[in-house]
């Protein structure tokens, strides 16, 4: 397939809460099938953690994770289980490029979802592994990091975002 561009704050697909990906029998279409594959080599391009199905424009309930090397992908993901206290934690995003702002996300965290045959399948990590799946499933419930900044910090994110050269 394809790496794919990545869409940029201010496009409305980004605050989509994404639909579930249809599932056909015992496993997905070829639909589907194309859309993984695409978030699969989108999020192995230098300096991606994550990449949520509409950071590339479609609205499905698919992400794909790239973490010390481990490349994955979740369609239908919930986040199951965090752990520990929610730490201030340096994040980014592709969809906000450049700009990094401490975010409050778990240390630990656990996501279940489907993988193209159907099986339930579970991620769960910490550091950076959690940080992503908290990220990118937040992507598909429609939440850039940006809204889970304190307000004053949002505020200077906002001034940011509005002096960028890509806005």
């Amino acid at each position: 397939m394809t790496a794919r561009p990545i869409r940029l704050f201010g496009d409305p697909v980004l605050k989509t809460v994404c639909d579930p990906a249809v599932q056909v029998g015992t496993g997905f279409d070829d639909g589907v099938r194309a859309l993984v594959a695409d978030l699969v080599d989108s999020v192995q391009l230098p300096g991606r953690a994550g990449v949520a199905a509409n950071q590339i424009g479609v609205t499905a309930r698919v992400f794909s994770y790239n973490v010390d090397g481990k490349v994955g992908y979740l369609i239908n993901p919930v986040v199951v289980e965090v752990r520990g206290e929610k730490e201030l934690i340096g994040e980014g995003c592709l969809s906000v490029p450049g700009l990094w702002f401490e975010t409050a996300r778990y240390p630990w965290a656990r996501a279940r979802g489907l993988d193209l045959d159907g099986n339930v399948v579970e991620v769960q990590g910490e550091g950076v592994l959690a940080q992503a799946l908290q990220h990118e499933t937040d992507h598909l419930d429609g939440l850039l990091y940006l809204d889970r900044l304190e307000k004053d910090v949002r505020r200077q994110a906002m001034k940011q975002i509005r002096e960028s050269d890509w806005f």
